[in-house]
């Protein structure tokens, strides 16, 4: 019984373990070398050497501070990868400056105005690095004495001899530091640290001068230097947080726990303008950094009127961050006017945009974009079958060739094969219908659907017309 528990703990441990693969998971960065020149295949990004040029001069000015409040347009055909030029953007600028992305859409299926949503998408998106000082003590365990009480009953006891390359101290112990040191399993030879106001013990690893004092270690054990100078010493410690969790914490009653609950609500104008004017007296006393991220809006045209007018508005805050946007619409009406206009924006804030443009793949980026998601979902492919779904991706779409893979794959499965070929990518292309076929099915069989709105090969349609014209 005991052994079957704990398989089934090893299972559940092992399917924890295993990672989701995404439309984008295989990017690592945009792929440009030290002169921002763009390389042809790199971090999971092919082709589009002029529009990932481009995002890396965006990219320098953001990392330089000298684009914050302005905005980036990336504007191009469906399928030509510009939510991954964002994604590899995002995934350049490391894990300190925030970067926030939301659909178009998204807004209007909140609980709030689309002027409050996109007030908490822009301010998710402007970090404060605060800078705080803590006292520490930091050096080498020499001993650690823990006397526990004859009578068994009592508060433990005990001392801590701690030592640098230039001191040595011994501390009397209190059961709180017994249970902390206890429970980071520090023993002689470990660098550690202690934060005076917390109490909090962190263990930093083993000095190098026990490295020889045992034949085997485990792989993680991790050997540092002896520290040096005092044993107590000031320490600048650095947290960054955004400013949307600052406004969570001082908007709800359960402070920082509100930011677990999910549902924020709308946060008050005076909240954040207290948190405004803090956030500069703190800036003035260099207490704190603006860290401008970054806010990506993908499919912008289905913002309407309102939220364009806010985001020119928004712009031109002080502490706004960079603003990327991508559409895949051409001429087309603003939401919520009559009036049509380049990629469904207004002409005022088309006028404060860098535009980077993206251009259809070649047969050979193609093919190489489809190698790499066949490696990301570990799928065995045969050469001839890349190359009849690369021309599937040429003749339908780079999305559409895509979802073959795993479905392929599946197939390829089901008749125990190790390698997907042309007749597994047959099968399943025959199984689902791209758009233009879709289409084609639409127009053959028309008048068995509902609510069918060309009517030139309706039947009925036809018969009525003949009636008038003869009347």
């Amino acid at each position: 019984m005991a052994a079957a528990a704990a398989q089934k703990v090893q299972e559940v441990r092992d399917i924890t373990r295993i990672e989701r693969i995404g439309a984008h998971s295989h990017i690592r960065g945009l792929g440009l070398d030290d002169s921002l020149e763009a390389r042809q295949v790199s971090q999971g990004m092919v082709g589009q050497v002029a529009a990932r040029r481009a995002a890396g001069v965006i990219l320098e000015m953001i990392k330089e501070g000298k684009i914050a409040g302005r905005a980036v347009l990336i504007a191009g055909q469906p399928g030509t990868g510009k939510t991954a030029i964002a994604m590899g953007m995002a995934q350049s600028l490391g894990p300190d400056t925030p970067f926030t992305a939301i659909a178009g859409s998204e807004i209007y299926s909140l609980e709030m105005g689309k002027t409050e949503a996109l007030t908490q998408a822009f301010r998710r998106s402007i970090g404060v690095r605060i800078k705080e000082e803590t006292e520490i003590i930091e050096g080498e365990v020499v001993e650690i004495q823990i006397d526990r009480p004859a009578s068994g009953t009592g508060a433990k006891v005990g001392k801590l001899t701690l030592k640098t390359t230039e001191m040595e101290t011994v501390y009397d112990l209190g059961t709180k530091m017994i249970e902390s040191l206890t429970k980071e399993k520090v023993q002689a030879g470990d660098i550690i640290t202690i934060d005076k106001a917390t109490g909090k013990v962190s263990k930093l690893g083993r000095s190098f001068n026990r490295a020889r004092d045992y034949d085997a270690m485990g792989p993680q054990t991790k050997f540092v230097q002896c520290p040096e100078g005092e044993i107590q010493k000031r320490k600048e410690v650095v947290h960054t947080v955004t400013l949307h969790e600052i406004d969570v914490i001082n908007s709800r009653t359960q402070g920082f726990l509100a930011l677990f609950s999910g549902d924020t609500g709308e946060i008050k104008g005076e909240v954040r303008e207290q948190i405004n004017a803090k956030v500069a007296e703190w800036r003035e006393e260099g207490k704190a950094d603006i860290v401008p991220g970054v806010l990506f809006i993908d499919e912008v045209h289905m913002l309407d009127i309102e939220c364009f007018s806010f985001l020119n508005r928004a712009l031109e805050n002080d502490m706004a961050p960079v603003l990327i946007m991508a559409t895949n619409r051409g001429i087309t009406k603003i939401r919520g006017t009559n009036y049509k206009s380049p990629h469904g924006i207004p002409l005022d804030l088309l006028d404060r945009l860098l535009i980077i443009s993206t251009s259809p793949y070649q047969e050979k980026d193609l093919r190489q974009i489809l190698t790499i998601r066949c490696e990301e979902e570990d799928v065995e492919m045969s050469e001839d079958a890349i190359f009849l779904l690369t021309k599937i991706a040429q003749e339908t779409s780079l999305r559409y060739s895509i979802q073959l893979i795993t479905a392929s794959s599946l197939v390829c499965r089901k008749r125990k094969g190790t390698e997907v070929n042309v007749d597994d990518i047959k099968r399943v292309y025959s199984l689902f219908l791209d758009e233009a076929r879709s289409t084609q099915v639409l127009k053959e069989y028309q008048t068995e659907f509902m609510f069918h709105e060309d009517e030139s090969t309706d039947p009925v349609s036809e018969a009525m017309e003949t009636e008038a014209e003869t009347a």
